[in-house]
């Protein structure tokens, strides 16, 4: 879609606040009116529209894409949106780990550890770890308690998270940086750590990379959706 617009604000919109384009209100693209619910959020979309080109790149407009998903995809059944996102309690990254060479084991239990610790703690719950990928039961109380944090969630929160769990595997790591328990740096370090030690020991491949960094750029997306929600 090419510009059509000259000056963009943020109103007054409810609950919250909209994007005005030339005084027309933002519509997401199921035509819901774009209400946001912090004021820091809706600077950011805004600015993501007043930066816009000539033609419409919504891969550029991250902050505009997650306030979309939460309005169109999540906020329709936050419930349902969250079970989905549960299930990776079930098959947390963290908890599968490789059976050798010793530097890769060492790497994913410095990176790994300190986050599931976390999680034992702060939910009282225990965790399988397993080396190699077969698949493991997780206790019980353990899916249903982290579960239970994450239908605790509003659609915006929702929407944030749904990437940092699906991109990085793990639902562990995503409710930590939800709760400031692990930056966004640590996140990524831990859920691209396989392909980085790849990629110091195998030396670097263009493509492989590119791919690396593209979930980078997405997980760092969403972190800032997260932050910029609290102000």
């Amino acid at each position: 879609m090419k510009r059509f617009w000259t000056k963009v604000d943020v109103v007054e919109s409810g609950a919250g606040r909209g994007i005005a384009l030339d005084d027309r209100p933002l519509k997401t693209p199921a035509r819901a009116t774009l209400v946001l619910p912090a004021p820091s959020l809706a600077d950011a979309v805004a600015q993501e529209w007043r930066e816009c080109g000539e033609e419409i790149d919504p891969r550029r407009m991250p902050m505009t894409g997650l306030a979309n998903a939460a309005i169109d995809r999540v906020a329709p059944d936050p419930a349902a949106f969250a079970a989905q996102l549960a299930r990776y309690a079930e098959a947390d990254l963290l908890c599968y780990r490789a059976e050798g060479p010793s530097s890769l084991v060492e790497r994913q239990a410095a990176a790994w550890d300190p986050p599931l610790e976390w999680a034992r703690r702060r939910f009282d719950v225990t965790f399988v770890v397993t080396h190699g990928l077969m698949h493991v039961d997780q206790p019980r109380p353990t899916v249903d308690r982290l579960s239970r944090s994450l239908q605790a969630q509003d659609p915006f929160r929702l929407a944030a998270l749904s990437p940092l769990i699906t991109i990085g595997g793990s639902l562990v790591t995503a409710i930590a940086l939800l709760e400031q328990a692990l930056t966004i740096d640590q996140l990524v370090a831990a859920v691209t750590l396989d392909e980085q030690w790849q990629i110091d020991k195998w030396g670097a491949d263009a493509e492989a990379e590119a791919v690396l960094a593209a979930r980078a750029a997405d997980l760092r997306s969403a972190a800032r959706f997260l932050n910029l929600l609290r102000g």
